[in-house]
């Protein structure tokens, strides 16, 4: 049965790397966004282009060649570990929610990677209020995946073990 998963976690991994790479691929080629720097969709969403050099939040800005593939060696190294965890997940949600972090994970590596940075482009705001940094797919695929494994964690119990009285 775990097989089935890994399968499904892996075709889902696929797609979100997909749907990520070929989103920024729009915002830098037929949409020019990087010349441009901002377009408005919405009163409330932009397309605003930003070269995140950190991780989460801006957190481990990379200042240099160096501190870039440290960072491109460290988010392969979690995103490994995730693909173990998938690998070795026996719930059908958790596959799927880990999948959906790996695809997010991949995507902004291999942007690092190509870069030196990740291209962010989805500005959600309500006037002059910005209640998340800008974003790509591959950062609200990881945000979603794993939001997901922390409410199931925390809305399921496993049954209790039974003790036999002596």
């Amino acid at each position: 049965m775990a097989g089935n998963y890994r399968r499904l976690g892996l075709f889902i991994a696929a797609l979100i790397f997909i749907a990520d790479q070929v989103t920024k691929w729009l915002m830098i080629g037929p949409l020019q966004l990087q010349q441009r720097g901002l377009i408005e969709v919405l009163p409330i969403f932009d397309l605003r282009w930003t070269e995140n050099r950190g991780v989460s939040m801006g957190f481990l800005t990379a200042g240099s060649e160096l501190e870039r593939w440290l960072l491109v060696a460290m988010t392969a190294a979690i995103a490994t570990g995730v693909l173990i965890w998938l690998w070795r997940e026996k719930n059908k949600l958790d596959a799927i929610a880990l999948s959906i972090v790996l695809g997010g994970a991949l995507g902004n590596i291999v942007d690092r990677a190509r870069f030196g940075y990740v291209v962010d482009f989805a500005d959600l705001h309500f006037g002059d209020v910005h209640p998340f940094l800008v974003f790509n797919v591959a950062d609200a695929a990881i945000s979603i995946g794993v939001l997901l494994l922390v409410v199931r964690a925390l809305l399921t119990r496993e049954p209790k073990a039974t003790r036999k009285e002596i």
